[in-house]
């Protein structure tokens, strides 16, 4: 049998796409049904039932929205971290009894060049107005999900792709400016989500 060959994921040429969620989060789900004649009711008064969306957030006739143009030119935070409890046990002293327990995630952290149209204007605003629209109280914050993809060479194959879901803006950072040099703007933005994966790709 011959050996497989392997090759090495290059972290250069990615790319990055966010769209707006439509997942409902754990704490939005409707209660469960409780047998009896409650049963046939429906979902109680003042609570959505799993197949209704809020306004904007998007749904079966309604393509998700992109949040930017997904142009990042760099990408960190791709990692999880498991938090093990340690049990000291009566009489084991040379031993320590380890459980499982829940998962860190850490927050994406994506930088790009700030944005200009090529006709004139201003700046893309689409990130810092996610986040000021959640400070502000905007019902119902919106989430996102992304994916992260790295290619080949040639741009044509995915060799690694991470999902992330549910994404909250925590922080938005602008560029520093400084007129001795010619750098480009850069600003960077901090997502916390709900849940990252490796996923396999074809």
């Amino acid at each position: 049998m011959p050996e497989q060959q392997s090759e090495l994921v290059q972290a250069f040429r990615f790319r990055i796409r966010i769209v707006r969620s439509t997942a409902p989060g754990r704490t939005a789900l409707p209660p469960p049904r409780l047998p009896g004649p409650l049963a046939a009711a429906g979902p109680a008064p003042g609570r959505a039932g799993p197949a209704s969306a809020a306004p904007g957030a998007g749904g079966p006739d309604r393509a998700p929205d992109r949040l930017g143009d997904g142009g990042f030119q760099e990408c960190s935070g791709l990692g999880l971290e498991a938090d093990l409890r340690e049990y000291a046990e009566g009489g084991a002293n040379d031993a320590v009894v380890r459980r499982v327990g829940r998962v860190r995630l850490q927050p994406l952290v994506l930088r790009r060049g700030m944005l200009v149209a090529t006709g004139g204007g201003s700046a893309d605003t689409a990130l810092w107005d996610w986040l000021h629209g959640m400070v502000a109280g905007a019902a119902p914050v919106p989430r996102y999900d992304g994916d992260v993809e790295v290619l080949d060479t040639t741009g044509r194959r995915t060799l690694a792709r991470w999902t992330f879901t549910r994404g909250l803006p925590l922080k938005i950072t602008g560029p520093a400016l400084n007129a001795r040099t010619g750098e480009i703007a850069v600003e960077e933005l901090h997502v916390a989500h709900e849940g990252l994966r490796l996923e396999r790709t074809p």
